[in-house]
């Protein structure tokens, strides 16, 4: 997997988090600091860092059983991540919003929105991937998206919401539709 590939990749997986920062942002209000922001990237940065490694280490395990089929595992986990994420764009139906930002809340929304991350680490395991630097990567990533989503919650409101959940979940599906034809031999 390129720089490139994995600079998406870590871009698509930080659409939950960065849709889920601006509704704190946005629910804090114009009351938010850099504490905020720090806050919300080191929860969703580091659980969108721990969840691949653990998905790695879980693939790792079960590789040599499944390595004629890891290009359909990969892109079946994908394609159902990435249409998930658009499903819940498209959906109408209003969320809730609230300002906690207390240690039980932020590891909900934490798991909560690295759980496609765990899956991704599980396609990681049948790629050529350096898992540290790519989860290191995936973090910082989340990290940055996140702390940016509180100030942009905070100053333009759930205007970008919707859309950043769209675009993350297109980006899954279509590297996991690059994967499987990687793996079929047709790219």
């Amino acid at each position: 997997m390129s720089l490139w590939e994995l600079f998406i990749l870590a871009l698509g997986l930080s659409m939950d988090a960065f849709a889920v920062s601006i509704c704190k942002g946005l629910s804090l209000g114009r009351r938010i600091g850099a504490r905020h922001m720090a806050l919300a990237g080191a929860w969703f940065g580091g659980f969108q860092a721990l969840m691949p490694l653990l998905g790695y280490f879980l693939g790792r395990f079960f590789a040599e059983m499944i390595t004629a089929y890891d290009h359909w595992i990969a892109f079946i986990l994908l394609a159902f991540i990435g249409g998930k994420m658009v499903w819940e764009a498209l959906d109408p139906k209003e969320e809730k919003v609230d300002d906690a930002m207390d240690g039980r809340t932020m590891f909900i929304l934490a798991v909560a929105t690295s759980i496609d991350a765990l899956a991704v680490g599980v396609t990681f395991a049948f790629l050529a991937v350096d898992i540290l630097p790519a989860v290191l990567f995936i973090g910082a990533t989340t990290f940055l998206c996140s702390a940016a989503g509180v100030k942009i919650g905070s100053v333009f409101g759930a205007r970008y919401k919707q859309k950043a959940e769209l675009a993350g979940g297109i980006v899954l599906v279509l590297i996991g539709l690059k994967i499987l034809l990687e793996g079929l031999g047709i790219l």
